[in-house]
Parts: C-alpha cells; structure tokens; sequence
C-alpha cells in the first residue's frame, strides 16, 4: 500500500510539473507576441531570452539548432519557433500551448486594427508610435545577434566563423536568397559531420593496431626475459638439450 501511495504521489508531482510548464509556456508565448512588434525574428529573440537565459529549460547550442529549423521550415518564423520551442519543452501539448499563444494575440490585434484601418492609416499619432517600434525592434534584432553569434566565436570553430560571415556577406551584400544558403550550409554541415566522423574511425581503427602491435612487442619481451630466467636457474644450459652436470661426469 505505501508503494502504491508513494507511486500515485510521484505520479501525482510529474502531473503537476507538466502543467506547471503547460502553463508556463502558453503565457510567456502569449504575453510576447502581444507585445512583439517587428517580425518573427524579434519573438524568436525575446523567446531566447526567456527559456534559455531566465528558465535555463534550453541551452544555447539547441536554441540556435531551433532557430535554424524555425527558419529553413514553411510558413511565419514566429509560429515555427513557437511550434519547435513548445516541442522541446513538452512535447505535443506544448506544440500546441506554444502556438495558440502566439497565434491569438496578432488574430485579435489585426482584427481590431482592420476595422478602423482606415483611422490608423492616417494619424499621426500612430505613425509616430511605429516609427518609435521601428527603433527598438532593430536593438533587439541586434541584441540577439551578437549573443548567439558571440557563443559561435566562444567555440573557436573557424569553419563556424567562416559560415556564419560568407553568409552574411552572400545574403546582405550580394542579395543571395535566404533559402539557398540554408540548403548549402545544411549540405556543408552534412558534409563536415560526415567526414569528421570517417576520420575518427580511421584514428581509432590506427591507434588499436598500434595498441596491438605494443602488446605483441611486450609479450615478447616477456617470454624472452621467462627464457633467461630458466637458463639462470639451470646453470646457464638451454632447456631441452637432455644433458646435466652429473651426466657428463659418467661419461668422463
């Protein structure tokens, strides 16, 4: 019976965490997009700072793998991040706690804003207050850039580094479309990963047939130093040669 009390309890505790983090996630999507101005990127940084540098539920090389995933993916990178996000943290029921928390909040704004379209659309006070957005919303972009950015620099990986600045330069400067250097870090990614793991086979496969070889060359050594040592305690006669000191006495 204290078994299964104590079994119902730690049921009972898991129960409660999950929702606890249900819940967690659905108001912190919620309350960021109704209050995110300037596009899926900022929501995604805002997302960052929330889960991986305030609740530590994701660390920084898993959320730059999710942005990845949010941006090469179909569809509003805001709702991709939500949607990888919530998968991360709980699974299915956080997909969907993720994303009805980021849905709702532009679905009313823009319902709202719809029907007095035309009222916004010439007020100056309005334009004045986007115009403010404008601002801000770029400092965070660059807020976010230089964190996640800084951590690829941290690791002192060059081919990181290089990647990271030809794809900056092939998007901003030579207007390369987005999806082509995703595709071809993905395939150089694939690429790398695919040869570092052939060579560490090879190294392994070399320094266990050194291993061998030293063991070899160490038994060796050691049956040459048994064979000496027998000679020693025969007098200095080889095993085997069926002679003794008494019997070449006889036959002197």
């Amino acid at each position: 019976m204290r078994t299964e009390s104590e079994s119902g309890e730690q049921n009972g505790k898991e129960r409660g965490r999950s929702l606890h983090r249900l819940r967690t996630l659905f108001l912190a999507t919620l309350y960021l997009s109704t209050f995110t101005f300037g596009g899926g990127y900022v929501i995604v940084s805002l997302l960052k700072n929330k889960f991986v540098d305030e609740l530590h539920w994701i660390d920084d090389d898993e959320m730059l793998d999710l942005v990845a995933i949010a941006q090469s993916s179909p569809g509003a990178i805001a709702v991709n991040g939500a949607i990888v996000v919530g998968y991360k943290i709980a699974g299915m029921p956080g997909v969907l706690a993720a994303v009805l928390g980021a849905v709702i909040p532009p679905f009313v704004i823009l319902t709202v804003v719809s029907a007095f379209y035309n009222a916004f659309k010439s007020n100056c006070v309005v334009q004045s207050l986007l115009t403010g957005m404008k601002s801000g919303v770029s400092a965070v972009i660059i807020s976010v850039v230089y964190d996640m950015g800084a951590g690829i620099v941290k690791d002192r990986n060059w081919i990181r580094i290089a990647v990271m600045i030809i794809a900056f330069i092939l998007n901003y400067y030579l207007n390369v479309n987005v999806v082509y250097i995703i595709i071809a870090t993905a395939l150089l990614g694939a690429a790398v990963t695919v040869a570092s793991e052939k060579r560490n086979k090879d190294t392994g496969g070399s320094v266990s047939a050194e291993r061998e070889q030293n063991e070899g060359i160490s038994a060796g050594r050691d049956v040459k130093k048994d064979i000496s040592a027998g000679r020693k305690q025969n007098g200095g006669i080889p095993a085997g040669s069926g002679e003794t000191s008494d019997g070449q006495g006889g036959r002197t």
